[in-house]
């Protein structure tokens, strides 16, 4: 993949509320001067999950433009961003039929567990926002590390599936 401008990443959760969105602030953050990283939803919350902002801000990662939004932003004739790479972080995602992308970025399942769950307290669900963290943070490290320059489209693809199979038990 021979590139001269930055690549466009989109991750993908169905309510953009929480893995989406950190993994957008990461890739921000890991991948500045290479990547652009955006987020959006099949079925957006239409707000940020406030755990995930504040498991973002410890980790010093700036969040002021973070919202949740419609995957719509991104495949609509109106958008002018290409993407070089599509991910699902959610498996409820990955399971929904996805629009087509403008500029037919690769994709890759990056399944990462659901920290949003309001049936427990918030102690535990902020454990699970710091696993889901860590893990985004763990693959996305990988990929920000991959010579995608000097990779072929075939062997891009086996790192990219790879990535997403990597160990989910970091912590």
């Amino acid at each position: 993949m021979d590139k001269d401008e930055l690549y466009s990443v989109l991750f993908l959760c169905t309510g953009n509320s929480a893995r989406s969105i950190m993994a957008e602030a990461i890739l921000q953050h890991h991948g500045f001067g290479k990547f652009n990283a955006f987020s959006a939803g099949s079925m957006p919350k239409g707000k940020v999950n406030p755990l995930a902002i504040t498991v973002l801000s410890k980790m010093n990662h700036a969040t002021d433009k973070l919202r949740s939004k419609s995957w719509d932003e991104f495949s609509s004739e109106k958008t002018t961003i290409n993407m070089d790479f599509v991910f699902t972080v959610c498996d409820r995602a990955a399971n929904e039929t996805c629009p087509i992308w403008p500029g037919q970025p690769m994709t890759a399942h990056w399944g990462i567990e659901d920290p949003d769950q309001p049936d427990l307290s918030e102690e535990q669900q902020l454990k699970l926002m710091e696993k889901a963290y860590w893990e985004l943070d763990h693959r996305i490290k990988i990929f920000t590390s991959l010579p995608l320059e000097k990779l072929d489209k075939l062997a891009l693809q086996e790192h990219l599936d790879n990535i997403g199979k990597t160990n989910k038990d970091l912590n």
